[in-house]
């Protein structure tokens, strides 16, 4: 007999791919970026491992701070990433990718 499984919730189903990412690649870090202020932060004060990552954003969503992430790829030596964007209000364009990478994927989730 098939399980019944409930009903995802917006921010489960968002995240779903993300969590799916994050358990085939156990080695991909996630770089947060905040909008502060009319600016994006650099992201380097805050890695985070794979494990780390979808909860990280589940409990942000759920304070009702908007996210996009971003699977990025390293041309030169095929590095993976997780850039992660945090924003409250409307959606601030989004900062330039570090030279040499190139996004595999993208999703954007908007707080109501």
């Amino acid at each position: 007999m098939a399980k019944i499984r409930p009903t995802q919730t917006p921010i489960e189903a968002f995240l779903a791919p993300l969590a799916a990412i994050c358990l085939t690649s156990k080695d991909i870090e996630g770089q947060v970026l905040w909008h502060r202020d009319g600016q994006w932060s650099d992201g380097t004060g805050e890695l985070l491992e794979a494990e780390e990552i979808a909860f990280y954003a589940e409990g942000l969503l759920m304070e009702g701070f908007s996210m996009q992430w971003d699977a990025l790829h390293r041309i030169s030596d095929d590095t993976a990433l997780i850039r992660m964007l945090f924003w409250q209000g409307d959606f601030p364009t989004a900062p330039p990718l570090p030279t040499g990478w190139q996004v595999q994927r993208t999703e954007r989730f908007t707080a109501q």
